[in-house]
């Protein structure tokens, strides 16, 4: 038996990972993401910080005024994943999980979503990838911050 050349090898081996891209894109793949519906909270006394007196409108955000102790505290309500990438064919399905906020009404119009978001609850959807592109994900009831967007890339 013969030892093999190396500049064959080489060449076998970016033979094989040449063909890989194509392999992938092939076949669609199996694609199951949690996004999590969460509201990030943080606070202070106007002892050590001043109240900021105002946030932008919208029902993502949540600035409580000062207590009787000077205690102020500020919430955004958002997605977790604030993005989500899949490919074009990929079925995917996105679980998500509510543990801020008592409800959230959530579309997902290029995929035909429409769907009421419970704390202590999961909801599950599933479709094709078939629209390459940006798409929003939306929680209409907490507007402007709770927003997702699905990136779907287009086949090669």
């Amino acid at each position: 038996m013969t030892a093999a050349r190396p500049h064959v090898l080489a060449a076998l081996a970016l033979s094989a990972l040449a063909l890989l891209p194509a392999t992938r894109q092939a076949f669609a793949a199996d694609r199951h993401i949690f996004v999590t519906a969460v509201e990030p909270k943080g606070g202070a006394n106007v002892e050590k910080e001043p109240f900021p007196g105002a946030l932008p409108e919208g029902g993502g955000y949540v600035l409580k005024k000062p207590n009787d102790e000077g205690r102020w505290e500020v919430a955004v309500y958002v997605f977790e994943p604030r993005q989500i990438f899949v490919d074009e064919g990929d079925n995917v399905t996105l679980e998500f999980v509510g543990i801020n906020g008592a409800s959230h009404p959530i579309t997902i119009d290029a995929y035909g979503q429409t769907f009421e978001l419970k704390r202590g609850h999961v909801n599950k959807v599933t479709f094709t990838a078939d629209k390459p592109g940006r798409h929003s994900i939306v929680c209409s009831a907490h507007l402007p911050t709770m927003t997702s967007e699905l990136i779907v890339a287009p086949k090669k």
